[in-house]
């Protein structure tokens, strides 16, 4: 029988690319998105089902997770509805904390917390969170972002202890840049003239040419999803093994002075 997997943030991006992928390889499909009438390409294809799904919003997430274990026997829910809030926290509205904090963290625990018991029941299932090399090392004006995505990280590896008395699977892809509308759509950019050249260069970091294609990081997904091992972390994308490994190799404090340098000059850090 074919396995089935549930997917948030299907929209666009890598969302949609991952659904893509594993129907493909012959999988069932559950994508969800905020808005899936909007959606012209992902409903064409046999074997997926589109149901509309925003993880702030607690009763629907109950409601549709209930709903798709009644239609599919689910073994794979992929987390993966997400977005940047980039800029210094003195700028940061209550409202735009919140929205991140909910979208990109609360949303997660709360689509995971509804599958559970399903699991559990069943003794098998794998979560699979979207994190980012965000989870593992910062860059300047990002914090509540690298916040939302430090904390999926240590939740991950946490929750792998007690999920995996009953067979249950926990496993994060941590990307770096992919070639998506991430940039443009799925950043939420805040300023302050106090911190205007200091954002600029953050900017500058993003060259498109070091980001990877979604295709890639999808693939790196469906290996975490089918490679049976018994493994936290995927990083992905060749910037984020980059440095991640120059962060292992010299340490945290020397890469955060390093970074640091590299963004703003050796008068800074």
């Amino acid at each position: 029988m074919s396995k089935t997997i549930f997917i948030t943030g299907a929209s666009t991006g890598l969302g949609k690319v991952t659904a893509k992928l594993f129907q493909s390889e012959g999988w069932n499909v559950i994508a969800t998105m905020r808005n899936p009438d909007n959606d012209t390409e992902l409903r064409q294809l046999e074997n997926v089902t589109l149901l509309p799904l925003d993880v702030t919003n607690t009763g629907q997430i109950n409601d549709i997770v209930s709903k798709a274990i009644a239609m599919q026997d689910i073994d794979v829910v992929f987390n993966n509805a997400g977005y940047g809030l980039v800029g210094p926290l003195e700028a940061v509205s209550d409202e735009q904390l919140a929205r991140q904090l909910n979208t990109n963290l609360l949303g997660v625990i709360q689509v995971t917390r509804a599958f559970i018991p399903y699991f559990r029941e069943k003794q098998s299932g794998l979560f699979i969170t979207t994190t980012s090399m965000g989870g593992f090392l910062t860059f300047p004006l990002n914090s509540i972002y690298h916040a939302t995505k430090w904390a999926l990280e240590g939740w991950s590896e946490s929750l792998s202890f007690e999920l995996g008395l009953f067979n249950i699977g926990v496993k994060t892809v941590a990307p770096g840049g992919i070639k998506t509308d991430f940039i443009g759509r799925s950043l939420d950019p805040v300023t302050h003239p106090a911190y205007e050249a200091a954002m600029q260069k953050v900017f500058g970091l993003f060259v498109e040419d070091n980001l990877s294609p979604a295709e890639q990081i999808a693939g790196v997904v469906y290996e975490a999803a089918t490679d049976g091992k018994d493994q936290i972390r995927y990083v992905a994308g060749e910037d984020a093994k980059r440095l991640y490994e120059r962060r292992n190799a010299i340490g945290a404090e020397a890469f955060r002075k390093e970074l640091g340098s590299m963004v703003f000059g050796d008068g800074k850090f």
